[in-house]
């Protein structure tokens, strides 16, 4: 690819350059507060494990988390020390609203799921400039009929949502938009505004609260921080945050707003029926707003946790702001305020910079070429992904010892406790999240996903994450990467080498040269985890993968992560495809880095033996049943019993089109750099070859010089894109779905010893509880696994060119190179959110709401994953971190197809 490199020279690439150089600080503040910390297992401290219900929502506001905090909107300081964010009262509500109120996974039909609406809508990568959009009822929020309401339907059931209530009808809501500006890396400023969409005017109380998260009542000598009331400025209702460690800190309201103070600390008469040490506890402040309780708050005016009550009368149809500002007592303020009025002209002024600066730095990242439409979604896209940005703290030895678990201890009777082979874990850092509320903790190959769309905004970020897992601070010292909170011992597909190789490639792009030093540094230590795969997922050693249900959750027939009928074994086709595809972005790694140091390319030499025997024991000679099956011209699980029998799981899912995915091609340069990799080729076609045919039919260069890994050949590959652009199969009209719509009508059944198991097509919600049942592998879209294939069609259409074109879709006459088929399925996933040509979006599904008002209708959730049959949003509504993803379709969408060609295939 040869294009013009882009001027990154706009004010915030300056201060991304600034913050890289450590010059300014200015990622030191930064959304890194989740939207939900209870019923997470890191405040999970009950004896079952049963984190959902030994802190429920309903405890959230009166008792002090051990491990972090959350907030509607919320910014905190980079290890979340001290938070701001929003509370609202409509005068209707049983409690203030500080935190988004959802169901566990026992209360939703369907498992765990948000009851909010709200919008990431902007943000720079430093956080310059974020603007977030919250709908508030102006009825009583309807907690218990939600609750009741999904508790009593079923599975084969709609979940019932807050606009199913009514509670939105005659337009009686407010929008919140909340945004922030930095005048400087410590200089924060706050504008809510409140719209009335309704018909009558209303009252809105808005809370901007100010609160340090506890760290004090946890044992240790651990200084106390202190909020008070500060004096001195005409109209300014101000609060002096005073911290050991953040120094001195002033918030500055509308001297109108009222300040209530009270601790950050539980509320143990409430929950417990233990008497106080302090009358001001942790929901004091809603106590007073909501039910008048004057003793609730501090009349000292001094805490640990502060609200500036502002009152808004906000006329029918109109709107009302209220003004904030965070600024550090003597700190390096850059454009420092006005004095004397530091919410006035100079705010004003800060904001309307700001907001210039954000559309001219995302005016060199979405490409010009999108209609506006889609580049506001992808705005939105890569927003999100910024917001999703969050603190997370987990030491495991001491949350293990606080749950009386002794790791060392041999003789320690078996335990409930989760994750105790991980207690060297000691995590404090800010992460890309999958979503804020839903998922708010990292997942391994999530975060991999993150880094690709990240890196369109902030690549120095991007490889911080990509780095992360692989520090030992988190990596098991077998080489494991952690998986996700609930089992950091589960496993999740390898794609961080995928990572590494596409954040390196863009930081090229960006700076003219990659970062060799990250490169290397990330190729040692995957080093460590490629040879756990080998030794601890080849039970046999026979190079055929068992990962579990390798993030999948309920796509096989059965729970592929517990004990399987009959005692039997998987040998699975996508675990395998997975480990032959990290054999060559290895390989890719090894090849880039031996350019300057010729130890890598001995190095590479072991990947491509790796590869050579991962592509045999895919269809070994004279094998009883192997992974690929002739009749189906697919791929499937093979289960082998433990009397040696071996059944084929003819099962049409994603599982079967993973091996299409694993094919890398290098161009003539690295073959003539490299001589000894034809050699090694050559000489182990020579040794095996008489036992192993398959071997001499192994595909040579292309025209170009070209040469191609890859486990499928031309004749299998014509045979697998058949059936995956078939629309009654795997092509849907936003992308490929998990499974074949074929099982609609002909489930895949596997029958042993009366135990019957069967999986049907389900184009939306999972119908059963495996994995909690809030996903379902069984049929919708997928935005990451559609971006593996996306990558594929691009790999193999450089080897291929346009000697090789099917028909897209199947049966419809139309032929397409493979790098017009990566560029149909891109273009199918990202009409997902944008208008059609009748005007609604795809993602709303039937909600008419989203569809026809305007309020609604440009707001995009970025859902976990999309109706196989008609592109409807499904699962968690704010996984931006994986869905967005689409921020790099649009990339695409956006340029030539010899560009699509080159970004679909950097790794």
């Amino acid at each position: 690819m040869t294009t013009s490199r882009p001027k990154f020279n706009t004010p915030e690439h300056v201060r991304l350059e600034q913050a890289r150089a450590g010059a300014v600080r200015w990622k030191a503040w930064g959304p890194y507060l989740s939207e939900r910390q209870w019923g997470t297992v890191r405040e999970d401290y009950s004896d079952g494990g049963d984190a959902w219900d030994y802190f429920p929502h309903d405890q959230a506001r009166s008792r002090a988390y051990r491990w972090g905090e959350d907030g509607i909107a919320g910014i905190c300081d980079e290890r979340q020390r001290l938070c701001l964010s929003l509370a609202l009262w409509n005068g209707a509500d049983p409690i203030l609203k500080e935190r988004m109120f959802g169901l566990t996974n026992s209360e939703g039909n369907h498992g765990e799921d948000v009851k909010e609406y709200w919008f990431y809508l902007d943000s720079t990568p430093t956080h310059s400039y974020m603007k977030c959009q919250y709908k508030y009822p102006q009825r009583e929020f309807p907690y218990d009929e939600l609750l009741a309401t999904n508790r009593s339907r079923s599975k084969q059931e709609m979940e019932y949502e807050l606009l199913d209530t009514g509670i939105f009808d005659d337009d009686r809501y407010f929008d919140v938009v909340v945004e922030y500006a930095k005048a400087g890396p410590d200089d924060i400023l706050m504008l809510v505004t409140a719209y009335n969409r309704g018909p009558d005017a209303a009252t809105l109380h808005v809370l901007p609260t100010l609160w340090f998260r506890n760290t004090w009542s946890w044992g240790g000598d651990v200084p106390k921080p202190t909020l008070t009331a500060a004096d001195g400025e005409s109209g300014i209702a101000a609060a002096r945050a005073s911290h050991a460690e953040l120094g001195e800190w002033v918030l500055r309201a509308d001297g109108s707003a009222q300040l209530l103070f009270c601790e950050n600390e539980t509320n143990n008469q409430r929950l417990f029926g233990v008497p106080n040490a302090s009358p001001y506890v942790k929901d004091g402040i809603g106590e007073f707003v909501v039910h008048g309780a004057a003793g609730a708050v501090n009349p000292e005016q001094t805490g640990t946790k502060v609200a500036a009550d502002h009152v808004l009368e906000v006329p029918a149809g109109d709107s009302a702001s209220i003004r904030l500002r965070l600024t550090a007592s003597g700190g390096s303020q850059t454009d420092a305020p006005g004095k004397g009025k530091p919410l006035g002209a100079d705010f004003d002024r800060v904001f309307k910079a700001r907001r210039k600066e954000a559309d001219k730095f995302y005016a060199i990242v979405i490409p010009p070429t999108l209609r506006p439409d889609g580049a506001m979604v992808m705005r939105q896209a890569l927003a999100g992904l910024l917001w999703g940005k969050q603190y997370y703290e987990y030491n495991l030895h001491t949350w293990l010892r606080e749950h009386g678990v002794n790791p060392w201890d041999p003789n320690a009777p078996a335990s409930s406790v989760r994750n105790v082979p991980w207690h060297h874990m000691v995590a404090g850092d800010v992460i890309s999240m999958p979503d804020k509320w839903e998922y708010p903790w990292f997942a391994a190959w999530d975060l991999a996903f993150h880094c690709g769309p990240l890196s369109l905004v902030d690549v120095d970020f991007a490889k911080s994450q990509v780095e992360l897992l692989l520090s030992t601070r988190y990596l098991h010292p077998d080489g494991q990467i952690p998986a996700y909170e609930w089992n950091f011992g589960d496993v999740n597909p390898p794609v961080t080498a995928w990572a590494a190789l596409y954040v390196y490639e863009r930081e090229a792009e960006i700076r003219g040269e990659g970062d060799r030093e990250f490169l290397a540094r990330v190729f040692t230590r995957l080093l460590r985890n490629f040879t756990w795969w080998v030794n601890r997922k080849d039970p046999d050693g026979r190079n055929l993968f068992q990962g579990g249900f390798l993030g999948l959750d309920n796509i096989g027939i059965f729970d592929r992560s517990s004990p399987l009928p009959g005692g039997g074994t998987l040998e699975q086709a996508d675990g395998t495809a997975w480990m032959a595809l990290y054999c060559q972005w290895m390989l890719q790694i090894a090849t880039e880095l031996a350019r300057h140091d010729p130890v890598y390319a001995d190095m590479a030499l072991e990947f491509i033996t790796h590869f050579a025997w991962i592509s045999i024991a895919m269809e070994p000679p004279d094998a009883d049943t192997v992974l690929w099956n002739d009749d189906d011209g697919f791929y499937c699980d093979v289960m082998r019993m433990p009397d040696g029998t071996a059944i084929q799981l003819r099962e049409f899912s994603l599982v079967g089109l993973l091996p299409m995915c694993a094919a890398t091609v290098f161009d003539p340069d690295v073959i003539a750099r490299f001589p000894k990799f034809t050699e090694r080729v050559e000489r182990f076609v020579a040794e095996f070859s008489d036992s192993v045919p398959s071997l001499a039919h192994r595909p040579g260069p292309n025209p170009e010089g070209r040469r191609i890994m890859s486990l499928v050949d031309e004749v299998r590959l014509r045979r697998i894109l058949e059936i995956m652009l078939d629309e009654d199969e795997f092509l849907g009209p936003h992308g490929i779905r998990a499974i074949s719509r074929r099982h609609l009508d002909h489930p895949c059944v596997f029958d042993w010893e009366g135990q019957r198991n069967e999986v049907h097509y389900l184009p939306a919600e999972s119908d059963t509880g495996m994995f909690g049942g809030n996903s379902n592998w069984r049929g919708p879209v997928w935005f990451p696994m559609n971006l593996v294939i996306v990558r594929a069609l691009g790999q193999l259409h450089r080897y291929y060119g346009d000697e090789l074109r099917v028909e897209c879709p199947t049966g419809s006459g139309r032929q397409m190179n493979l790098l017009e088929v990566a560029t149909e399925i891109a273009t199918r996933l990202a009409t997902t959110f944008t208008d059609d040509e009748t005007g609604r979006r795809p993602v709303f599904g039937g909600i008419e709401k989203f569809q026809t008002d305007p309020h609604w209708h440009d707001l995009i959730p970025f859902h976990e994953y999309f109706h196989g049959d008609n592109g409807a949003g499904i699962g968690a509504s704010h996984q931006t971190g994986w869905t967005g993803t689409v921020a790099l379709l649009f990339l695409l969408g956006g340029s030539l197809h010899s560009e699509v060609g080159a970004t679909a295939g950097v790794a």
